[in-house]
């Protein structure tokens, strides 16, 4: 068996800022290939427009850089025709929830088995700084100088509510969960969301600046386990308890609360209610951002089932091709 390394994803020098999420991100996305092993040439890696969507010219593997918000449809069509194929969907906030944001939800619902990678800086980045659908109410940017005055999406609230059945968050600065989590994107088999958290250096520099750094992810974020306790902070030393239809942050040893008292995780769970919760904590409410894998659910796979049914119906039919279609009518020789 062929042993691949992270240089054998590389391609081309990539053009981004210096200090752009995207170098990270990319880095970390050859070595979750590497050590998940599968070969260049049954890797295809799908983007759209924007700066993040220029990765795909710096992977040695099949790949296009498509139009505006239709890498999803793209990837969908690739995945179906070729299910061998592993698939990786690269949008950026603007590209994947804006005009792409269709498309996004109906690979949810139809659960296609890919590989669909968020990379959310909050802005437009290529375009020179405007909003995008995740900037913040009262946000200010070149196309809203006096704040907007819209709410944003929130991926994981878009993402469960189109019946999403993976979901994983990562920091573009961590190195080791982002790996871990593209890597159990790719055992998933059906749409596997990634929410990338990243900066854009220079329109939009510091949007995570909680959760940015090693020492800020263990104060402000909880790396969720599967079948493991909701503990975070800096010893550990808090965790989350169910408080009505809610969470609460408690700390372990205060007011009789013991680590039994603390929710365990469970990705697996078809019940989602739990999972949403952690999915949409944040720093501004008391609560930790959640880091890793949130939710993770089998279903049937779009991709497998159209295949599944076009065999099923071709073994009913008297032809097979475009001759035995022509030879089951009335022939006439001239």
């Amino acid at each position: 068996m062929t042993q691949y390394t992270a240089q054998d994803y590389k391609k081309g020098q990539p053009r981004w800022c210096p200090g752009c999420g995207d170098h990270f991100f990319l880095s970390y996305l050859h070595k979750a290939m590497a050590e998940l092993g599968v070969p260049p040439y049954e890797t295809a890696v799908i983007s759209g427009i924007g700066c993040s969507s220029r990765l795909p010219y710096y992977v040695n593997t099949y790949a296009m850089q498509t139009i505006h918000g239709r890498a999803a449809a793209v990837a969908t069509g690739l995945k179906v025709v070729n299910p061998k194929l592993t698939v990786w969907q690269v949008s950026g906030d603007g590209d994947g929830l804006a005009i792409g944001g269709n498309h996004f939800i109906h690979a949810m619902r139809r659960n296609i088995d890919l590989n669909m990678i968020l990379l959310n800086n909050r802005i437009y980045g290529l375009t020179k700084g405007q909003y995008s659908p995740t900037s913040p109410r009262g946000f200010v940017s070149k196309s809203s100088p006096y704040g907007t005055v819209e709410d944003p999406f929130r991926p994981a609230e878009l993402c469960f509510g189109a019946r999403g059945r993976f979901f994983a968050r990562s920091v573009a600065s961590d190195g080791g969960e982002t790996v871990n989590i593209l890597k159990a994107a790719y055992r998933h088999k059906g749409a596997a969301v990634c929410e990338i958290l990243q900066h854009c250096v220079i329109f939009n520099n510091g949007t995570y600046e909680s959760v940015y750094t090693k020492e800020g992810r263990k104060r402000n974020a909880i790396y969720v386990r599967q079948g493991q306790p909701l503990v975070f902070g800096e010893n550990n030393e808090y965790g989350l308890m169910q408080e009505g239809f809610g969470l609460k942050v408690v700390k372990i040893g205060e007011n009789g609360v013991t680590l039994d008292d603390i929710l365990i995780h469970d990705a697996h769970c078809e019940d989602n209610t739990l999972q949403l919760k952690l999915a949409m904590m944040d720093n501004e409410r008391g609560f930790p951002v959640a880091l890793g894998v949130i939710r993770d659910v089998e279903a049937p796979t779009y991709d497998e089932c159209v295949n599944s049914q076009i065999e099923e119906v071709s073994e009913q039919k008297k032809y097979h091709n475009f001759m035995e279609l022509l030879e089951t009518n009335d022939i006439w020789e001239i």
